[in-house]
């Protein structure tokens, strides 16, 4: 087992006052790490694995839980190291993608979780669908949200290479001090009115009550953008995934949020495709993170398409 890491955790009374967000968190351990899940619904019912990226944690699918638990699913949404209620290692150079989907394949593995639907958004794409490629006999069916997968082809839109381009010229973090402000991307991103995004933005700070430290991980997220950093971002094996997830005919919906300048319409209107059988809906005005905006719709999407 390699080195743990040095890490920070967060105490759970940061987590107190969260609305919306009944389950207890489980908890499992990796590499010496304590890695958290949410995890309800029986034992041997089919399994919607929900995965999150940046900056966020299992709190953005709130929203969906309920209406995947009275479909039959039982719903697993973990938070990767350096989210969420999990442990966070405090160097940001330890946070490359391989570790990961080593995290998730070690979830998947030691919860022996089969007939898998995987909900994946941001870098729960690049993370997820390098589980569906590498063992593609637990999954069942693919709900794809705003993300990518590296390949040559890829056209990085404005607004991604924007988003790296803040991280790299250190811009956030020289205004403050390397506090990332992770409530307020997400709270400021959403575009469909509504939100209460005092809420939000404190729900999305939660994890990081114990300081800056804690917020390593989500530093090191925009580094790691493949086109940047090949190596952290594991460009090769992106490409390798992308191909791969073409031949292998599970059953694919791309559900993307319209209005998003990250993951855009064109995007995965191209995608969709390229993937034979998959079936594609764009939801209107919703944005980059579309569990927010619109997540009871991408349920009832998904359920309808999945018939």
């Amino acid at each position: 087992m390699p080195n743990t890491p040095t890490f920070v955790r967060t105490p759970d009374k940061a987590f107190a006052n969260l609305s919306a967000f009944p389950w207890t968190p489980r908890y499992l351990e990796w590499s010496g790490l304590r890695i958290a899940r949410i995890d309800e619904g029986p034992a041997d019912a089919p399994v919607a694995l929900l995965l999150h990226g940046e900056p966020t944690w299992s709190y953005l699918y709130r929203r969906m839980i309920p209406p995947l638990l009275a479909a039959g699913y039982r719903c697993v949404a973990p938070d990767l190291p350096g989210f969420g209620r999990s442990d966070k290692p405090v160097d940001d150079h330890w946070y490359v993608i391989e570790r990961h989907i080593d995290c998730i394949c070690h979830l998947i593995d030691t919860l022996n979780l089969k007939r898998i639907t995987l909900f994946c958004q941001d870098w729960g794409g690049p993370i997820g669908l390098r589980q569906v490629v590498d063992q593609p006999q637990r999954f069942e069916r693919l709900a794809i949200m705003n993300t990518w997968l590296h390949h040559p082809e890829f056209v990085y839109s404005p607004g991604i290479r924007a988003w790296r381009e803040a991280a790299t010229h250190r811009m956030w973090l020289a205004w403050t001090d390397g506090n990332i402000p992770c409530g307020a991307i997400v709270a400021r991103s959403l575009g469909r009115p509504g939100h209460d995004r005092i809420a939000l933005y404190r729900a999305y700070e939660a994890p990081f009550a114990v300081g800056p430290q804690a917020k390593a991980g989500a530093r090191r997220f925009p580094f790691c953008i493949p086109f940047g950093e090949p190596e952290a971002g594991n460009a090769m094996d992106q490409s390798r995934c992308f191909a791969a997830l073409k031949t292998l005919g599970i059953k694919t919906h791309f559900i993307f949020g319209d209005a998003d300048p990250v993951f855009t319409a064109d995007w995965a209107r191209e995608w969709s495709a390229q993937m034979h059988g998959s079936t594609l809906d764009l939801l209107a005005g919703a944005t980059h993170f579309v569990q927010e905006d619109a997540g009871e719709e991408v349920v009832a999407t998904f359920l309808n398409r999945r018939g």
